[in-house]
């Protein structure tokens, strides 16, 4: 491609005009970051394309051409995880994502969650104004406390092997669920998408996590980092479990430190109730 990379703006516009004219082809829309306004210079370009055959190959083919011509691709995945989603990324980093889907399967979309390009036909007059607001879900809380004790009664198990670096692996998973558990303090609106942290939680909640330990493949550093993380999550999980009335598995997490005081000595960082 002459004359260096396109701005995002520019890609928009060439794509909208390569596929456009197409027969068969009968919208296009802007989502994620850009269909709520949300986008910044980091973002990436997520698209719905309305096809009246759908993602078959041969729309895949005319959206890979149409890709192209933004700049030399790089990554293709077509259609491997989500049988209807295709991922690009050009020579330039610049990232586009396409769900491709017949007019009939659009009911899931919402006016709020995307903006036209171009939509002759008033497809987005048909839409949803917005979801709507999604309740609590107890029982994907409930999982993911019991995943977090799951994973910090496994310590005993990777002190006794001395297996330091699985230990560290731990620990990745505890911050995950940590992090996991301080977006759903907040109920932030606009999730995006795993690189849009910042904007999810609360000052206190980013000090929080800037404080806790590195990973490190040691003994002593890997049982500081596992209780460390079991202080900070335990007892916020207990609030959030209180709150959305998800009973608590206390039967699970009182075995859990019987353990580790067993085989580790350890005692339970946070004043449990009772």
């Amino acid at each position: 491609m002459k004359g260096g990379p396109m701005d995002h703006g520019q890609v928009i516009e060439t794509i909208a005009a390569a596929v456009k004219d197409v027969p068969g082809i009968r919208a296009l829309f802007l989502s994620g970051s850009y269909g709520t306004g949300l986008a910044d210079a980091y973002s990436d370009i997520d698209f719905v394309l309305v096809a009246d055959a759908g993602a078959t190959d041969a729309v895949a083919e005319v959206w890979r051409k149409a890709v192209a011509q933004t700049g030399e691709i790089v990554l293709w995945w077509d259609r491997t995880t989500v049988p209807v989603l295709i991922n690009a990324i050009t020579r330039d980093w610049t990232r586009t994502d396409v769900v491709i889907l017949k007019p009939d399967q659009m009911g899931a979309q919402t006016q709020a969650g995307l903006k036209p390009v171009f939509d002759p036909d008033g497809l987005y007059q048909g839409l949803t104004a917005q979801a709507a607001a999604a309740g609590p879900a107890p029982r994907k809380l409930r999982y993911q406390i019991e995943e977090f004790i799951r994973i910090l009664g496994l310590l005993h198990l990777a002190v006794g092997r001395e297996e330091y670096i699985n230990g560290v692996l731990g620990v990745f998973h505890l911050r995950n669920l940590l992090v996991d558990l301080l977006i759903e303090e907040t109920a932030a609106p606009h999730r995006g998408g795993v690189l849009h942290l910042n904007r999810l939680i609360t000052a206190e909640q980013k000090a929080l996590m800037v404080s806790m330990p590195p990973p490190v493949a040691e003994r002593e550093a890997m049982i500081a980092g596992h209780l460390a993380y079991a202080a900070a999550y335990l007892p916020r999980a207990r609030v959030l479990a209180a709150r959305r009335e998800v009973v608590w598995p206390e039967a699970f997490e009182e075995a859990t430190w019987a353990k580790l005081e067993e085989t580790l000595g350890l005692s339970c960082p946070y004043g449990r109730p009772g």
